[in-house]
């Protein structure tokens, strides 16, 4: 069976080797030293000023919304994973979507203006399959109108913009590191965050608002990462590079075959990109089930990502109608990219495709 993703798997003695170390020191949790290590690393690598890993990216957004103290109303994409979008309504933040540019795929800022009003406290974008926002755009409404930026950087782990860490724009990025992430810590995710003293509360809500013995400031919540959990993103992380190449070559070999065939995401020019995902957008819903209809018989099953849209959730009020968004998401797939995909299954792919098509 060939998925979407599959997970990679690192060294299993390098593994051991840390597992060692946390049985010595008997420390398994609650910012332990594998985790203050990974933190280092990770910020060293993204070129972040500070970074908070914490237990998955839901909690991430929500953390990121706590630690800014978000209210009212929340201009968003409607074209994300539903995470996006739930973690604003458990945090009693109304959704309030702009439609998304049909080519980039991301939240539109020409969209988003008009919908501002004095209850409006935050932009939430996602950088989507890892293409950057229109940042400085984005920054450019946020502080005419002195709103909150927060980045779902899920799929945008290594993106560089201009060359530094797309990650380092807006207020507070999130990072989701689950085990089909390009970086995983087999469940995980992280607040990028270049305000130091947001970092301090961002820390303590993540473990149940404390701030110290002797101190509760606010409500907070268990949003920890453990030792097992950042060893395994030690070990991911000595592998990043090769992980990174290996999905490129994968990626090339998709955009060369089936260039004429299918719509592709138009990429930021001003990014590197990771190669984290690889979209295909088709004429129409009914040959995208087509396709998928052939792919599934042979035992390979990419994903429709993101479908549906996420202003047709059945919890959204009040009801709005995000037309290029639910457009796109219809006709979207995403195809199978992972660093040990083999190259006689990817062309059995491409052929399935062309077959089809």
């Amino acid at each position: 069976m060939i998925n979407v993703t599959k997970t990679y798997l690192p060294d299993k003695k390098k593994y051991k080797q840390y597992i060692d170390e946390i049985y010595a020191s008997g420390k398994i949790t609650n910012n332990g030293p594998l985790l203050k290590k990974l933190e280092s690393r990770l910020a060293q690598y993204l070129g972040v000023k500070n970074i908070v890993l914490v237990a998955n990216g839901t909690v991430a957004l929500e953390i990121a919304y706590r630690t800014l103290g978000l209210k009212g109303l929340a201009i968003t994409t409607p074209f994300s994973f539903v995470a996006t979008t739930s973690s604003l309504v458990t945090n009693g933040l109304l959704p309030i979507f702009a439609d998304i540019d049909p080519e980039s795929l991301n939240i539109n800022p020409k969209n988003i203006e008009p919908l501002i009003t004095s209850n409006t406290s935050a932009i939430v974008a996602t950088h989507v399959f890892g293409n950057a926002c229109e940042v400085e755009k984005i920054a450019k409404i946020a502080n005419k109108y002195d709103l909150k930026v927060v980045y779902d950087g899920a799929h945008a782990f290594d993106v560089r913009y201009k060359g530094q860490s797309v990650l380092n724009y807006g207020d507070i990025s999130t990072l989701s590191f689950h085990a089909t992430k390009l970086f995983h810590t087999i469940e995980g995710g992280a607040l990028i965050i270049n305000d130091d003293a947001l970092v301090e509360k961002a820390r303590y809500l993540i473990n149940f608002g404390i701030k110290n013995q002797e101190e509760i400031p606010e409500l907070g919540t268990n949003a920890k990462m453990n030792e097992f959990e950042a060893a395994m993103g030690l070990c991911v992380l000595d592998d990043i590079q090769e992980i990174k190449q290996k999905r490129k070559v994968v990626y090339s070999r998709y955009a060369k075959e089936l260039k004429d065939l299918v719509v592709f995401q138009k990429q930021n020019e001003n990014i590197l990109q990771n190669y984290s995902y690889f979209p295909i957008v088709f004429e129409s819903e009914k040959q995208l089930k087509r396709v998928q209809e052939a792919l599934n018989k042979e035992d390979i099953f990419p994903r429709r990502y993101f479908y549906p849209s996420l202003d047709t959730l059945s919890y959204i009020e009040p009801k709005q109608h995000m037309q290029i968004s639910r457009d796109i998401s219809k006709r979207i797939l995403c195809l199978p990219i992972y660093s040990e995909l083999e190259e006689k299954i990817q062309n059995k792919i491409i052929d399935i495709l062309k077959s089809s098509l």
